[in-house]
């Protein structure tokens, strides 16, 4: 079965730079297609590295030229200068090699060995392509030090090359979560609480709606797992799919709900009754898988890990097969790779509400985030 449907919430300075630190990677390269947003998201993030931050920067005139500017100076020279006898609607800008020889080779050497840990490069196009002394400087200054840099998608080896090497965290912006699909647990009974907490108001919605916020417009599946006819209408009413069913143990949910999940990279189980988890913190975690699918992945406070929890397609197999009273800790804690982290916006953000007082607390929370 091939992904359906298209992510539609837009990444944020604060959810990339949130995934990128949890990564352990070196470099944080943004990429796609003119118009995804590169160089706004860029100079987001710039702001957030310790600086100052020496780079380069390009900027164009339709139909003229492609200037590339050094930071520090402000000196600038032309790259590229329009050729309307070129093929196509794009690349019709000519490359001058020499402006990358005369400023901006030297000016790569000078980010090198400037002081701090960082450098950024708006951006790397096809342009650059054309003087091999700039692509070697480039790649030298990812050995010198640690590189933010916003890269055109074309299929040309230096920028394919950039994207690809492992030490890069990846941020594709027209595709930035991949094929991922999300399950919500919402099957709980609520014996603790006296009642079904999952429709319990919370600020003026069922409580488990929370869940379907907090996970819209990032995976290309989705579905609720309940077993509540409630929830299941409510999630109809909304153009959600949604499983009804009568099992009796958590395995059943983690099984009913990897159901259609085959051909996806990876899916996450949300639970429904996490009221304050937040959009920021499930793309964050998505965004972070996305770049490392070769462990689970999982949402933390200050270092202890929580829920949801993303899983690589590789351990469907094995959340299938849980055993009577397992759920994916098992799976978790039987894993060749400790699950790697991405911090919450705050702790309140992994708590549940198991009794009513619990849940008075949240809300509590809620009415006082609303009035920042």
């Amino acid at each position: 079965m091939k992904p359906t449907g298209t992510p539609a919430w837009r990444l944020t300075a604060d959810c990339i730079w949130s995934s990128f630190r949890a990564s352990g990677k070196r470099h944080l390269i943004l990429t796609g297609d003119r118009g995804s947003g590169k160089t706004t998201l860029l100079r987001a993030l710039r702001a957030r590295l310790p600086g100052p931050v020496p780079g380069l920067t390009s900027c164009a005139e339709p139909g003229r030229a492609v200037w590339l500017q050094e930071d520090a100076t402000g000196r600038r020279v032309p790259i590229g200068r329009f050729d309307p006898a070129l093929p196509g609607p794009e690349n019709r800008m000519r490359p001058l090699p020499e402006g990358f020889l005369s400023l901006g080779v030297p000016a790569l050497a000078r980010c090198a060995a400037a002081p701090g840990g960082w450098a950024a490069v708006d951006e790397v196009g096809y342009l650059e392509t054309a003087c091999p002394a700039y692509c070697a400087a480039l790649l030298a200054l990812l050995d010198a030090r640690r590189l933010l840099a916003a890269v055109r998608r074309q299929e040309l080896p230096l920028l394919q090359g950039l994207c690809r090497r492992p030490d890069v965290f990846l941020v594709d912006l027209d595709a930035p979560f991949g094929a991922l699909g999300c399950v919500v647990m919402a099957s709980g009974l609520g014996r603790r609480f006296g009642s079904n907490k999952l429709l319990a108001d919370f600020g003026g919605e069922p409580l488990f709606t929370r869940a379907l916020e907090a996970t819209g417009g990032i995976f290309v599946r989705r579905v609720v797992v309940t077993r509540h006819p409630e929830i299941a209408a409510h999630c109809a009413r909304r153009g959600i799919r949604a499983v009804l069913h009568g099992e009796p143990e958590r395995r059943d949910t983690i099984r009913l709900g990897l159901t259609g999940m085959d051909g996806l990279a990876g899916c996450l189980f949300c639970p429904a009754d996490q009221p304050l988890l937040s959009r920021q913190t499930v793309a964050a975690l998505a965004l972070a898988a996305v770049n490392a699918l070769d462990r689970p992945w999982r949402a933390a406070w200050q270092g202890q890990g929580g829920a949801p929890v993303l899983f690589p397609a590789r351990d469907f197999a094995a959340l299938r097969s849980l055993g009577p009273g397992q759920g994916g800790s098992a799976v978790l804690r039987a894993g060749p790779a400790a699950p790697g982290q991405v911090e919450a916006g705050g702790p309140d953000e992994l708590r549940d509400a198991d009794r009513p007082e619990e849940l008075d607390r949240l809300r509590e929370k809620l009415s006082k985030n609303r009035e920042i």
